[in-house]
């Protein structure tokens, strides 16, 4: 499996490009599933050079703008993407991809997906805080190549975020109890509030084998 993070971003990141630009968050499955048609993807994919008409499955983690965009979903759609509504607890099988909805902890209803494809395991959880347990308990017993973890609030301590998003803190905290249940941890969704430079989040990070997830990052698993 592979995927390529068009942004990696929160909401409080400015309109037009500043220095340490995020776009919000969005990323691309095996060419084909493309997660939260937010309001900076078709900019991502001319920058990366992606045949959108490649595209075939829209999903929505939630309906927070910088998440769902009309405008892209109209675009994506119109160039033969079909958009999947998943709630947690549905699985859908799509192109010999099982694809598992698990719950969030967010402000308002937000799904956490489990993608998994001849043998290999994915999971994405953007944006919530903590893990509920039964998300938990679907990666005790799967195991997870891959996870990608909500870090919108970096190390910054007494947040009012932490009941709705995670600190980079708070994913460390979770690596511990899910030690080798997943394989590669990844963050992203940082917010530009709340983050230093990448530069400097990376170096920290790395020091927990942890990658911070930046535009334009390709993983392959």
């Amino acid at each position: 499996m592979k995927i390529l993070f068009l942004g990696t971003g929160a909401a409080d990141f400015p309109k037009e490009r500043c220095e340490g630009f995020r776009r919000t968050s969005s990323a691309l499955i095996d060419d084909i599933f493309l997660i939260d048609p937010g309001p900076w993807v078709i900019d991502a994919t001319i920058e990366y050079g992606i045949d959108v008409k490649k595209i075939k499955y829209v999903l929505v983690t939630h309906y927070h703008e910088d998440h769902f965009d009309q405008a892209t979903l109209s675009y994506l759609t119109k160039n033969g993407a079909r958009l999947i509504e998943l709630s947690p607890r549905e699985s859908i099988t799509l192109d010999g991809y099982t694809i598992l909805g698990l719950p969030s902890n967010h402000t308002i209803p937000c799904t956490h997906f489990i993608f998994e494809h001849e043998g290999k395991r994915m999971f994405y959880g953007l944006d919530g805080a903590w893990l509920m347990i039964e998300t938990v308990d679907a990666i005790w017993k799967k195991g997870v190549d891959l996870a990608v973890f909500d870090g919108t609030i970096g190390f910054i301590e007494g947040d009012w975020r932490v009941f709705e998003h995670n600190s980079l803190s708070m994913v460390l905290e979770m690596k511990k109890s899910l030690k080798d249940s997943i394989k590669h941890y990844v963050v992203s969704h940082l917010a530009y509030t709340l983050h230093p430079a990448h530069e400097i989040v990376e170096s920290e990070m790395k020091k927990h084998d942890v990658t911070v997830a930046y535009d334009g990052l390709t993983i392959e698993f």
